[in-house]
C-alpha cells in the first residue's frame, strides 16, 4: 500500500505554537500530508502549522478535541483519503513510531490502530498512568475485551469503516468512543508499543469539566448498548491470536 497516497496526518491543536512546527516536520517524513486543525488557539498555532507545511483548518472559537478531530477527520476524507493518523501537536507522540502503525495495518488487515504506553510506561506521571488504568479497565469490561491504553490519541485508523460508526464525541472523551465504537461493531483493533514522552507540557485536560464529560459519555454509551442488545443477543467481540511472533501487548479483535 502506498501510504504516502492514501494516508494524511491530523493534528488537533490548542495554543501549541511552541511545538507544532517541529510536530509538523516530522510526522511529513513519513506522512507528507498533514492537516492540523488550530482549535481556537490564541497564539501562532496555525501560522507555525502553516509554515512547516502543514493545512491548517481553523475553528474561530474553541470546540473541543472531539470537534477538531471530526473536523479533520472529514477533510481527509473528502480529499480521498482512506486511512488518517492522528497524534497530539505537543510533541508528546514519537513521529519515528509511525512506521510501526503502519506495518500493522499492513500486516493484519487491523482497521484501528492504537499506541500502547502502558507496557512501559515509566516517565508517565503517576496520576495519568492510574486514570487510564482505570478508564482503560472499564471500557475493556464493557467492549468484553482487553484493551490496554483506551486513552492514547496516537491512532491509525481506516476512514471507510470510521464513517460508518457512531462516534460524535466532542472533547476527550473522543478517544473511549472510537475504541468502544470499533469494537462493539467487532471491527479489528491492533494496540503497538510506543514511547512514552512526557516533558514540561501543560495538559489541556481540565480535572473536573471533562471527568463529567467522561462520566457522561459512559453512562450514554451503557445504555445505547444496552439498547442495541435488546432485539438479540450482543455480539461480544472476539480476541483473535495475534501473528507468532508478534510483540507482546498487540491485541487484534
Amino acid at each position: 500500500m502506498n501510504w504516502k497516497t492514501r494516508c494524511a496526518a491530523v493534528i488537533p491543536c490548542l495554543n501549541e505554537g511552541a511545538r507544532i512546527a517541529e510536530v509538523v516536520l516530522t510526522v511529513r517524513r513519513f506522512v507528507p500530508t498533514v492537516f492540523v486543525i488550530d482549535d481556537g488557539s490564541q497564539d501562532d498555532t496555525g501560522a507555525a502549522a502553516k509554515t512547516a507545511g502543514a493545512e491548517v483548518l481553523r475553528h474561530e472559537i474553541s470546540r473541543g478535541k472531539g470537534a477538531a478531530l471530526g473536523t479533520g477527520w472529514r477533510h481527509a476524507s473528502q480529499r480521498g483519503f482512506s486511512w488518517v493518523l492522528t497524534l497530539d501537536g505537543d510533541g508528546q507522540h514519537a513521529a519515528e513510531d509511525i512506521p510501526g502503525f503502519l506495518a500493522a495495518a499492513q500486516r493484519n488487515g487491523a482497521e484501528l490502530i492504537v499506541g500502547n504506553r502502558m507496557e512501559k510506561p515509566e516517565g508517565m506521571p503517576r496520576l495519568r498512568r492510574f486514570v487510564n488504568h482505570w478508564m482503560s479497565a472499564r471500557i475493556s469490561r464493557l467492549a468484553g475485551v482487553s484493551l490496554p491504553d483506551s486513552q492514547c490519541g496516537f491512532r491509525l485508523m481506516n476512514l471507510e469503516t470510521w464513517a460508518t460508526l457512531p462516534v460524535s464525541a466532542a472533547h476527550f472523551e473522543i478517544e473511549s468512543d472510537v475504541l468502544l465504537a470499533f469494537a462493539s461493531q467487532r471491527r479489528p483493533i491492533e494496540f503497538v508499543p510506543i514511547q512514552v514522552i512526557y516533558k514540561n507540557e501543560q495538559s489541556k485536560i481540565h480535572p473536573v469539566r471533562d471527568t463529567v464529560r467522561w462520566f457522561r459519555w459512559w453512562w450514554r454509551a451503557q445504555g445505547r448498548l444496552a439498547v442495541q442488545a435488546r432485539p438479540s443477543s450482543f455480539p461480544s467481540p472476539v480476541l483473535a491470536l495475534p501473528p507468532e511472533g508478534a510483540r507482546r501487548g498487540r491485541v487484534i479483535i
